[in-house]
C-alpha cells in the first residue's frame, strides 16, 4: 500500500497558487485537494520513524523521514529518485498499479497486450527504449513477469507517452471499439465485386482484383490495419498532393501558384487544357503535377531530385516502407504518349520555370508516380498531413503549416478526379485517389487513412475505397461540416464512451500536469486517519492510494 504525506509548511507555501486554481468549493475541500496534489512523495516502509517538525521548515526540503543507521544510504538513494520524479507520486508507480489490477507483478505479455489495445505498437519508434529495456529485463526473470521495480525501469524513458495511452488521453480514447466498426466497414466493402483493374499501364494490370486493404494512423500514432496492408503498390496519382506539399514547403504558396492554378478543371485528369491564364488548373491533374515536378529541387540533376523527394517521402512515412518500382516506371514511360503530349503543350505555353528540360521533368514525373508504399506506410503519410506536418510516430516536423493547409484545401476540391464534387459533398474530407487503386484520406486533426484495392470505377477511383470512405462518414461525424455538438445521429470516436467530449491536447503532455491530474483524481486517493500512519496530524496530512476493492 502506498502512503503519501506532506508538511503544513509545504501546504502554506503553495496556498496562493492553489487558491487561484481551486476558486470554488469550501476550505476543507481545497485543503484536501492541496494535500493530494502536493503531498505525494512515495511509500513509507515500516522501519521508518517520524522526523521532528524542525526538519520541515523549508518548503523544498524532501527529507521528511529517516531510517535506521544501517539503511541511511538506501534512504539517500530513494530520496534522490523521488526528487527526480517531483513532489507528486511517480507516474511509473501509478501506471504499474493501473495495469497490475491488484497483483504484485505484471506478466510481460499482459503489458504488451494492454499497450496494443490503446492503439500503440511495440515497434513504435517512440517506444524503442522501453521495448529494448523490456527485452533485456525479461532475460533476468524466470517467470516473464515484472515487479514494480523492474516495470519502472522499463517504462521510465517513455512514461509520459504510456501514461497518455493508458489514461485514454489520445484523440480516439476507446480505440478497440472504434476499430471494431472499422472491421465491419472493411468486410462490407470487401464483398463488392465491381470495377476494372487499370490496364493502360501494363504493369498495373498484373495486380489481383481481390486485393483489399485499409490502414489508419491517428495523430497520436495509434495504428490499425485490415487486409493486405503489407503488399507494396505504386502511389501513382496519390503522389501529386505530396509533391505539391514539398514544393510549397520549399518555395511558398505564392511562388508555386505563379505556375499552377487552384480551381477544379471540370475535365478529365489527362486533358490537354489550360485555364484562361495559360496555367494548369490545379496540381491534382496531370498537367499541374508535371509543372509541380519542375519546381522540385531546381538546378540539380534528376538523380539528386529523386533522392531528395524519396527521402522526404520516408520522413512523411515515419521511416516506414517507401520504395521504387523500376518495372512500373519503365512500363509507364513506354505508354506515356499522352503525358508527353501534355509536356510539349506546357512547353509551348511557357508554363515551366525558365531553363527547364521538359523531357527530363517527364522522366522524373514517371519516377515519382512509381514510388512504392504499403497501406501501412501511406497511412502514416496521411496522418502527417492530418497532424499539421508533424509525423505522429517520430515527432519530426516534416512540412510547414502553410504547405499542409494548402495541400488539404486542394485535395478537398480537386483530389478525386471528376468525382471530386460528389466526394466533397458526401464524404467532406480531403482525399486523393490513384489509378493503382489507392485512396489517401485525411481526417484533419484526427487521423490519416490509406485504402487500396485495384478495381476502379469508370472515373478512375477504387470501388471498395469509395465505399469505405462513404461508410466511414455515415457512421462517424468526420465530415468537415458535421456539427460536433448537435449531430446526434452519428458517433464521435473522439468522445470517451460516447459521453463527455475529450479536450484533446495537441503535442506532448508534460510530466507534471499528468502527475497533478492523477493525484487529484477523487477515485484514486482517500484521507487516512492519523492513527493509521503513526504521524502527527497537526503537521502532516496523509493520503493513501485506494485498493482495487475500495475503488469498486
Amino acid at each position: 500500500m502506498f502512503q503519501f504525506r506532506f508538511s503544513a509548511a509545504l501546504k502554506d507555501f503553495y496556498k496562493p497558487n492553489l487558491t487561484r486554481i481551486l476558486n470554488s468549493g469550501n476550505t476543507d475541500n481545497k485543503t484536501k485537494v492541496a494535500s493530494r496534489s502536493i503531498g505525494a512523495v512515495g511509500a513509507r516502509p515500516a522501519s521508518w520513524r517520524r522526523v521532528s517538525g524542525a526538519g520541515c521548515a523549508s518548503p523544498f526540503r524532501r527529507a521528511l523521514c529517516t531510517q535506521t543507521d544501517a539503511a541511511d544510504q538506501a534512504q539517500k538513494n530513494a530520496a534522490t529518485e523521488k526528487r527526480k520524479a517531483g513532489i507528486l507520486p511517480s507516474l511509473e508507480d501509478l501506471l504499474f498499479y493501473t495495469i497490475a489490477e491488484g497483483q504484485e507483478k505484471i506478466p510481460a505479455h499482459k503489458f504488451t497486450t494492454a499497450l496494443k489495445a490503446t492503439g500503440l505498437r511495440t515497434g513504435d519508434p517512440r517506444l524503442k527504449e522501453c521495448m529494448e529495456m523490456l527485452k533485456v529485463t525479461l532475460k533476468t526473470t524466470s517467470d516473464g513477469a515484472l515487479d514494480r521495480h523492474l516495470f519502472k525501469k522499463c517504462v521510465q524513458s517513455n512514461i509520459v507517452l504510456l501514461t497518455q495511452a493508458f489514461r485514454k488521453k489520445f484523440v480516439i480514447p476507446d480505440f478497440q471499439s472504434f476499430t471494431s466498426h472499422i472491421d465491419q466497414m472493411y468486410e462490407s466493402a470487401k464483398s463488392l465485386s465491381g470495377g476494372q483493374v487499370a490496364d493502360y499501364i501494363p504493369q498495373l494490370a498484373k495486380f489481383s482484383p481481390n486485393l483489399w486493404a485499409v490502414s489508419l494512423c491517428t495523430v497520436d500514432g495509434q495504428r490499425y490495419t485490415a487486409g493486405d496492408t503489407k503488399v507494396p503498390f505504386c502511389l501513382q496519382s496519390c503522389v501529386k498532393p505530396l509533391k505539391y506539399a514539398i514544393a510549397v514547403h520549399d518555395h511558398g504558396t505564392d511562388y508555386v501558384h505563379r505556375f499552377v492554378g487552384k480551381e477544379p478543371s471540370g475535365l478529365r485528369f489527362n486533358k490537354l487544357f489550360l485555364d484562361e491564364d495559360d496555367k494548369p488548373h490545379n496540381p491534382m491533374v496531370n498537367a499541374g503535377a508535371i509543372v509541380c515536378t519542375s519546381l522540385l529541387k531546381q538546378g540539380v540533376g534528376n538523380a539528386e531530385k529523386f533522392d531528395y523527394v524519396l527521402n522526404f517521402m520516408k520522413k512523411l512515412a515515419g521511416n516506414e516502407y517507401v520504395g521504387f518500382s523500376n518495372a512500373t516506371f519503365q512500363s509507364e514511360r513506354l505508354s506515356g504518349d499522352r503525358n508527353f503530349a501534355i509536356g510539349y503543350y506546357l512547353k509551348e505555353k511557357k508554363c515551366f520555370p525558365e531553363g527547364t528540360d521538359m523531357t527530363a521533368i517527364l522522366d522524373l514525373y514517371f519516377q515519382l508516380c512509381s514510388i512504392e508504399v504499403t497501406c501501412e506506410s501511406a497511412s502514416v503519410m496521411a496522418a502527417t498531413l492530418a497532424n499539421g506536418g508533424f509525423c505522429p510516430i517520430t515527432g519530426e516536423r516534416v512540412l510547414n503549416p502553410e504547405a499542409v493547409r494548402d495541400t488539404l484545401s486542394l485535395m478537398h476540391s480537386c483530389g478525386m478526379y471528376d468525382f471530386s464534387g460528389q466526394f466533397a459533398f458526401h464524404v467532406g474530407l480531403p482525399a486523393k485517389s490513384g489509378v493503382a487503386g489507392g485512396i489517401l484520406l485525411v481526417v484533419p486533426n484526427v487521423m490519416g487513412v490509406m485504402c487500396w484495392s485495384p478495381p476502379l470505377d469508370k472515373l478512375g477511383n477504387s470501388v471498395r475505397g469509395i465505399q469505405f470512405c462513404t461508410d466511414l462518414v455515415q457512421l462517424f461525424n468526420f465530415h468537415n461540416y458535421d456539427n460536433l455538438r448537435h449531430f446526434a445521429k452519428k458517433l464521435d470516436p473522439r468522445r470517451e464512451g460516447g459521453e463527455q467530449r475529450q479536450q484533446h491536447q495537441l503535442g506532448p503532455m508534460d510530466y507534471t500536469s499528468l502527475q497533478k491530474e492523477l493525484a487529484l483524481a477523487e477515485n484514486v486517493w482517500k484521507k487516512v486517519c492519523p492513527s493509521e500512519t503513526d504521524e502527527d496530524s497537526s503537521t502532516t496530512l496523509v493520503y493513501r492510494m485506494k485498493t482495487l476493492a475500495e475503488r469498486n
